[in-house]
């Protein structure tokens, strides 16, 4: 089940909002976890139990890392449950990515298993793997309530999708939180803004690459037109989830952390990591690239670390080589920014953000193509490669089409609308802001309605990882 779905619109999140808010407060995280597992188990009933499990492993091995701490029995029990997260993860998400690409390199022919990959797979597991770091380094106590541990691991707003929410960061939340009509309404509010970035812009870009990709009428500007619209695409997928899931946290009293803030606008991929998926990587940077010595250290090593993480973070959004590729690209122009071009950079006004929207544009193509030789026959296709016109009649066809979606698009992936409201905020009467709004939300959320309802295209580009 997705959130950009009549089923949950209108059918899940009524009924699972009006039981949690009328229960007592003792019982709202076992209400939170009985619709968490139904929302779950919704799309893939079986893999609810793979789920089950982990999260049993990591509530028993945390007090047995906390008890046994410094001893062989917390040392072995910390090592084992993370080899058991990590195990999952790669047996599901890799296995067949690896017995393929063996077969590949040795030419031996190897039948694949076919497995299927557990939907948010990637994001509870990285949750759980937290909380058993934080718990081994004494920096949160156990969590002894099974109920909360799966409250917190389970819950449905951010499961499949984050953002990546650490232990440490709801640890009190989930024991005692905040209910008022403020944070639900400034729940809604986000929830609505998330719910018309997904419905209403990325929905409309898939659209219109899936046209492009399609198209036997291919020409430059065409292609200059997907490789734009795919990396608005990616980012109002992303966030405008984000952005629900953390209006829905909002609303059950949880305080989420921020995944986004207005990548597009860096001036250096260095500035646009800080910006895009925060959560995921500040998980790496903490777990992984910090533990190998971070940047703490002699060249070789430092281009060692890097590289390793961004092969990881790589791998981590999905088994297939163009994400790999793509991981180890970012990572070397963070090396060239780090070692040499970072400082240049700042120098300049207008050309970092012409060389970050461009690298942006190409990395992207590659992310979200069926593979790297497609992705680089589209990248080819932008300079004319393969002998393509500047322009056809197709291309002048659905650019008049989608030109305004395109336009908002890149409006919304700048401050200027935040902006723009925040100074409307102070210059209207709190009568007239109440009613403005309100109105908004309500004609976000209907028109959002109206789209679900009459077309079938609503894919989640997440879903893959």
């Amino acid at each position: 089940m997705i959130f950009s779905t009549i089923t949950f619109l209108y059918y899940f999140l009524p009924v699972a909002l009006m039981v949690y808010f009328v229960v007592p407060s003792a019982l709202k995280n076992l209400v939170l976890v009985v619709a968490s597992l139904i929302f779950y188990a919704w799309g893939e009933p079986k893999y609810v139990y793979l789920m089950i499990a982990l999260v049993i492993i990591g509530y028993i091995a945390g007090i047995v890392i906390h008890k046994y701490r410094g001893k062989t029995l917390g040392k072995v029990t910390y090592l084992v449950s993370l080899l058991l997260c990590f195990f999952a993860l790669g047996f599901f998400k890799y296995a067949d990515f690896f017995i393929e690409s063996f077969g590949r390199v040795t030419g031996i022919s190897v039948k694949l298993l076919g497995i299927a990959l557990p939907i948010g797979i990637s994001f509870y597991v990285f949750q759980l793997v937290s909380y058993l770091v934080e718990v081994k380094r004494e920096n949160v106590a156990p969590q002894k309530n099974i109920i909360n541990m799966f409250a917190y691991v389970t819950m449905f707003p951010q499961l499949i999708a984050g953002p990546i929410v650490r232990y440490n960061q709801i640890e009190k939340q989930l024991v005692s939180r905040t209910y008022n009509l403020e944070k639900i309404r400034a729940g809604i509010t986000r929830f609505a803004l998330g719910l018309g970035k997904k419905v209403l812009i990325a929905n409309q870009l898939a659209e219109l690459c899936d046209i492009i990709k399609a198209s036997h009428d291919k020409s430059i500007l065409f292609m200059w037109i997907y490789g734009v619209a795919t990396a608005l695409y990616i980012y109002y997928d992303f966030s405008g989830y984000s952005d629900m899931a953390i209006g829905l946290g909002s609303i059950l009293g949880f305080n989420f952390p921020e995944n986004f803030n207005y990548p597009f606008i860096s001036g250096s991929i260095t500035e646009f990591w800080r910006r895009w998926h925060m959560t995921l990587g500040g998980w790496f940077r903490d777990y992984v690239y910090i533990p190998m010595g971070g940047n703490r250290v002699g060249i070789c090593r430092l281009i060692l670390n890097i590289l390793t993480v961004w092969m990881l973070t790589g791998l981590w959004h999905g088994a297939a080589t163009n994400f790999l590729l793509w991981g180890l690209l970012f990572g070397v122009i963070l090396l060239i920014e780090k070692l040499w071009l970072g400082k240049k950079l700042e120098k300049t006004l207008v050309l970092k953000h012409v060389y970050v929207l461009l690298l942006l544009v190409f990395t992207f193509v590659i992310f979200a193509a069926d593979n790297v030789g497609a992705g680089f026959e589209q990248i080819g296709g932008m300079f004319g490669l393969g002998g393509l016109p500047l322009s056809s009649l197709e291309t002048k066809y659905y650019f008049r089409s989608y030109i305004s979606v395109l336009l908002m698009a890149v409006l919304g992936a700048t401050p200027l609308i935040k902006d723009m409201f925040g100074k409307l905020k102070k210059n209207i009467s709190e009568k007239w802001l109440a009613f403005v709004e309100p109105a908004l939300v309500i004609a976000i959320l209907a028109l959002s309605t109206a789209y679900i309802v009459d077309g079938s295209f609503n894919p989640f580009l997440y879903f893959r990882f």
